[in-house]
């Protein structure tokens, strides 16, 4: 996917010098952000995160309402289950923009479900059901690798790593079902209808957490990850820590300080729909004016498009983030 809601946007570069910045005493009734002694070892397996990867695409186009799809719901339910406290299934319907009915598959993992201060972490695991921006073979669905299996194989490693060295706060791990099935021409609520079901129904009622961050198409080689307009609006100190961490790990070269335009993704239905601040890190290389890269919605998105170096920059900046929260 991934339509800009104001295509000009992209093309203007706002330098933010996000290590500098402070966060402006607001009344939110929130504690500010207050540096402390990291009681934990940061650890982000690439090779773990790559393996995952690898087997959402080995399972073919995870296209909702095919073989594949199905089975690769069972499969990221059972990762889930062996590394969260509680791991389920959302069931849900919603209609395409062609009319058609289509049935949702969210996913949920849950840490320290009893902890009422919680973090939300998602991505999206349905693929395209066509690569429409291929010359060749556009009807047909591509691998996915890139968009969006690389977000869930991080989520899925970084549970690992929650399991393993348990966080104060509760996390809640979800991966959404038919982000990728809009209308290219048409209008934002035809996407992430798996993100806007679960935002209007949610698995808990009332759930609230403190912030979400959402992980898409986060496996190219040398990917970028500008600061996306929805999540500057919506998110904006969350996003400083995000990009500040980042920087601290060395990973600035791929948590650039250049703001972009507004993406329509899961995170804009879960600000503007349930209220949570959430932030999308998501590769749109505005520094170069490449856009998405060569892959978005081609037959080139399979494996040979994720970077092990990236997954592991994106992993351990999340990871980081969580466990000093």
């Amino acid at each position: 996917m991934k339509l800009t809601k104001n295509i000009l946007a992209f093309t203007f570069l706002l330098s933010l010098c996000i290590t500098g910045c402070k966060d402006q005493a607001k009344n939110t009734g929130e504690k500010p952000f207050t540096e402390t002694k990291p009681t934990f070892t940061l650890k982000f397996d690439a090779d773990s995160a790559y393996r995952y990867v690898q087997e959402q695409v080995d399972f073919g186009p995870r296209v909702p309402g095919t073989s594949a799809h199905a089975k690769t719901a069972i499969y990221l339910q059972n990762k889930l289950a062996q590394f969260c406290d509680t791991a389920f299934t959302q069931y849900g319907s919603a209609t395409s923009y062609k009319g058609k009915n289509v049935e949702i598959k969210n996913i949920i993992g849950t840490i320290n479900p009893k902890q009422t201060k919680r973090i939300l972490l998602c991505a999206h695991w349905d693929t395209r059901p066509m690569a429409d921006q291929d010359l060749e073979r556009p009807t047909e669905p591509a691998d996915g690798a890139n968009d969006g299996a690389s977000g869930v194989g991080v989520l899925i490693e970084i549970a690992r790593q929650l399991q393993a060295q348990r966080p104060d706060a509760g996390v809640d791990i979800i991966f959404f079902d038919a982000e990728d099935m809009g209308d290219s021409r048409g209008a934002a609520e035809s996407w992430c209808l798996g993100s806007q079901y679960w935002s209007k129904t949610p698995h808990k009622p009332n759930y609230v957490a403190r912030f979400g961050i959402l992980l898409d198409m986060v496996g190219p080689k040398d990917a970028v990850f500008a600061i996306e307009g929805h999540s500057w609006q919506y998110a904006q100190r969350y996003v400083k820590q995000v990009w500040k961490t980042a920087n601290k790990l060395g990973r600035g070269n791929h948590f650039v300080n250049y703001q972009g335009g507004q993406l329509i993704d899961d995170h804009l239905f879960i600000n503007e729909i349930r209220g949570i601040p959430t932030l999308d890190i998501i590769h749109y290389d505005v520094v170069n004016n490449t856009g998405f890269g060569e892959f978005w919605h081609r037959h080139s998105d399979n494996m040979s498009s994720i970077d092990k170096n990236t997954l592991k920059a994106v992993g351990e900046t999340v990871f980081q983030v969580v466990m000093e929260l």
